[in-house]
């Protein structure tokens, strides 16, 4: 038996190619990080695949339906007093879905008061505005109509999903149909946000795997320019990304709201560090005070009154992955997270905390979810940089910069023979 390992009988050198082949088969090897990172997308989109969108509804939840005969204020009084940003409308007349109304809506109106009356014409008239004139209101300002698809509860979070990433929309109503009077019924909507926790919670172990970096992965916004120092005089440096000032006008921001479709603008200073985060909820809180002269402040003067219960601005770094923006989405309510130059981009010249981008959850979606195949997720040319963790920074601000507390109604709730659940009310989302 030991004459097979004698140093007298190494000739049979031929054998060398089976073990080769042995090796090559690679059961022992552990898998690459694409490879990882493929395997947890094929899960994730086979997780959605095999489930409806009724199993990412709540044990329990509320819906908020408003009458399109209502007026603009009272619906608004109605959103900002249940904690919500949207809700669905329903035609009376006709008894069926008239579409969501949103914050982006209230937006359009306001451009167009400020542009087509003055300030107590404006007064006297919103007061008596109906929701179903806002699709005038949008014609008038030449901006586009929101969708009117939707999905039926039983159709799969998949399909739910890309209709989402299709309609750009950050929530899809889900309808049925009363089967003894035939009327469509409006059963709750589907947020980006409620799809992507759904993710995180019954996925741990396969989003934990998804380690990538986040630009390397295409997802997001990021600056095209060169560095402000060396950008050309009349360049804006942070081009494509809209951004504000301190010192810029609240309508100015308006018209970056409305114009781009957006929700959100960072405010940056001199030198691109951010500061703060501008969002279409702080208009809103202007309006509800009936403070239309309001627009006309300053984004400074305007965050003296924000409510001091602002989250904070959410920023992470270019090499943050992916698995640690879903692990956040489960523990925190996230809509957005500003990138911004970390420790790499400094030893590179750069500036730590300057704006670098900004991603969505719309961006998460589109990349989980979308145009993105398994095994292109990465630019083969690029390097794998380690990883940091996404932080939520102390922003220095006019306003308090307080850490989000988690919402007592989204507490996790498991269904009986199924992984953990989220059970956050559905139309209780913002946007």
């Amino acid at each position: 038996m030991n004459s097979t390992l004698s140093p007298a009988r190494s000739p049979t050198v031929r054998r060398r190619p089976s073990s080769s082949r042995r090796n090559r088969a690679g059961s022992h090897l552990p898998p690459s990080s694409q490879e990882k990172h493929d395997a947890a997308l094929h899960a994730i989109r086979n997780l959605l695949k095999g489930h409806t969108c009724y199993d990412a509804f709540p044990i329990s939840f509320r819906l908020i339906t408003l009458d399109t005969k209502l007026n603009v204020m009272k619906a608004l009084q109605c959103l900002l007093f249940n904690g919500v940003v949207s809700a669905p409308l329903w035609n009376s007349d006709e008894s069926k879905f008239a579409g969501m109304l949103t914050v982006l809506d209230i937006i359009h109106l306001i451009q167009y008061y400020y542009h087509n009356a003055s300030y107590d014409s404006a007064v006297a008239d919103v007061e008596h505005f109906r929701l179903e004139s806002l699709r005038d209101i949008e014609k008038t300002l030449g901006v586009a109509t929101p969708p009117l698809l939707a999905e039926h509860p039983t159709s799969t979070l998949y399909d739910a999903a890309k209709l989402l990433i299709q309609t750009h929309a950050r929530r899809l109503p889900l309808l049925d149909h009363d089967t003894a009077t035939g009327h469509e019924v409006i059963v709750t909507a589907l947020t980006q946000y409620r799809l992507l926790k759904f993710i995180s919670i019954n996925l741990p172990e396969d989003i934990q795997q998804l380690h990538l970096p986040l630009r390397k992965l295409k997802i997001g916004t990021y600056v095209h320019g060169p560095p402000p120092s060396e950008a050309p005089e009349g360049c804006n440096p942070y081009a494509p990304i809209a951004t504000a000032t301190l010192t810029t006008r609240v309508f100015d921001v308006v018209q970056m709201f409305s114009g781009r479709s957006i929700s959100a603008v960072p405010i940056i200073d001199e030198e691109g560090i951010v500061v703060n985060l501008y969002e279409t909820v702080d208009v809103i809180t202007l309006v509800r005070l009936g403070a239309y002269q309001s627009l006309d402040l300053t984004i400074s003067e305007a965050l003296n009154q924000r409510s001091p219960d602002f989250p904070g601005v959410i920023v992470c770094s270019a090499s943050d992955s992916l698995g640690q923006l879903l692990h956040l989405i489960k523990d925190r309510r996230v809509h957005r997270l500003v990138v911004v130059e970390g420790d790499e981009e400094e030893k590179k010249g750069g500036k730590k905390g300057r704006l670098l981008g900004i991603i969505t959850l719309s961006d998460v979606l589109k990349y989980v979810i979308g145009e993105v195949g398994i095994g292109e997720g990465i630019e083969p040319d690029e390097e794998i940089s380690p990883t940091t963790p996404i932080r939520p920074p102390h922003t220095p601000s006019p306003a308090p910069s307080l850490a989000p507390q988690e919402e007592p109604h989204d507490a996790l709730t498991p269904k009986p023979a199924e992984q953990s659940l989220s059970t956050a009310p559905a139309a209780a989302e913002s946007s």
